[in-house]
């Protein structure tokens, strides 16, 4: 609602219809169409589907989203000329791969990484993919990194991609804010939740903290802001996707 000072949320029972959203036969559907365009206009290659399937060999949960929206990342890269990019979360590396493709030569991306089981084979996946020079892979809690990063004034990062522990979103977003400049593009993951972001009641520490980074994007007069909402085999979900404005 125009004007509103809080988002307007529904009670439980009135988003029935969301949960019967996403049975078999949706799933099946989105499956079928997620491969369709993933083998016409996507065209994956073969180190990336190499990377997919060692993380899920590996026991990585199966958390990655579909080919189609990762060759987005590297669209958005490449729009904007990226040279500089920032990697909150990178699970077995597979985003990483797509975004260190958009890169010109002599970019970067720095991939930020707790485990360091997911960053050995974060690092696997880049060598044999041949993108080892595109990027820097940091092990430890992102926030402690941003932080690091932030108060000794790091250069500015031309794109940002959020993709962790959704509870944190609110830190990395305020600090990835700080390592931004005009032009600079964010792009939050899972913000949607299958529908559960607008369900009055729900007190999941991820919800709430998607809510408070949706605040900070309603409040802070320097960006601009969507969310582009998605359907594919894993579910109903989204992502937001912010621009600093000059």
């Amino acid at each position: 609602m125009e004007g509103a000072s809080h988002p307007v949320l529904f009670p439980i029972t009135e988003l029935i219809y969301f949960h019967q959203v996403g049975g078999p036969m949706d799933q099946r559907i989105w499956n079928d169409v997620e491969d369709y365009f993933t083998c016409n206009i996507v065209k994956q290659e073969t180190s990336f589907s190499n990377a997919l399937r060692r993380q899920n060999e590996e026991g990585l949960p199966p958390i990655n989203v579909p080919p189609t929206q990762r060759k987005l990342l590297y669209l958005l890269a490449k729009m904007i000329n990226a040279r500089k990019i920032l990697e909150i979360g990178a699970l077995g590396g597979y985003s990483t791969l797509w975004l260190a493709k958009a890169l010109p030569e002599g970019g970067k991306i720095t991939t930020l990484e707790i485990n360091a089981k997911r960053a050995g084979i974060i690092r696997d996946n880049i060598l044999s993919a041949g993108l080892a020079d595109k990027v820097e892979i940091i092990l430890g809690p992102a926030k402690e990194t941003l932080l690091e990063m932030a108060e000794r004034g790091a250069s500015i990062f031309d794109m940002i991609f959020i993709d962790a522990d959704k509870e944190n979103n609110p830190e990395y977003f305020d600090l990835a804010l700080r390592l931004s400049g005009p032009g600079t593009v964010i792009v939050i993951d899972n913000v949607v939740r299958n529908g559960k972001i607008i369900e009055d009641g729900d007190g999941d520490p991820s919800v709430m903290g998607i809510r408070m980074s949706i605040e900070i994007a309603k409040k802070d007069e320097r960006i601009e802001s969507t969310v582009i909402q998605t359907v594919s085999g894993k579910g109903y979900d989204g992502f937001m996707v912010v621009r600093v404005n000059n």
